[in-house]
């Protein structure tokens, strides 16, 4: 089988494949859509949390479609693997969202962005020490690019002028 083609840049390997671009490409587009619905969120904070679930009923919907058209369907296995896709709709996906718009609404959207920056480092942590990722030079690299991207945050938020 040959080889896929890869990324490159002045015959640099930039370590993944060509054809992976459209999902950065579509990774990076997501970034803007979130940093934009969480502005947006903290400006109009007459809307209620609630509505959130219809974000995400819509998301779902959205997604099923997607899903359908794009990929082959594998139902959990067992119990086990639905108890977690179960725990992860309700936990750290579900709840994420409604604590997300309460920070936007009612916290410093400044100091939320800035946290979140934690999440990949201490995820990424957690994998190592579970043995589901080695550690090695570029993860150290990548999460001291994290860190120094909050402390940048930290100081652009810092020297800006507050909103009243």
């Amino acid at each position: 089988m040959p080889a896929s083609p890869s990324c490159s840049s002045d015959g640099v390997d930039l370590g993944f494949p060509a054809g992976a671009l459209p999902g950065y490409a579509a990774s990076f587009a997501a970034a803007f859509v979130w940093a934009g619905y969480s502005v947006l969120s903290a400006r109009v904070g007459q809307v209620p949390t609630d509505a959130v679930a219809g974000f995400c009923l819509a998301t779902a919907a959205l997604s099923l479609l997607c899903h359908l058209a794009f990929e082959t369907t594998i139902w959990p296995a067992d119990a086990t693997q639905w108890g977690a896709v179960l725990l992860l709709g309700l936990g750290p996906v579900g709840a994420a969202f409604y604590l997300w718009d309460i920070g936007c609404k009612r916290g410093d959207v400044r100091l939320l962005g800035v946290t979140a920056y934690a999440a990949p480092v201490l995820s990424t942590l957690i994998l190592v020490a579970t043995g589901y990722a080695s550690p090695g030079p570029a993860l150290a690299f990548a999460c001291l690019l994290i860190v120094a991207g909050a402390l940048t945050a930290v100081r652009a938020s810092r020297a800006a002028p507050r909103a009243v």
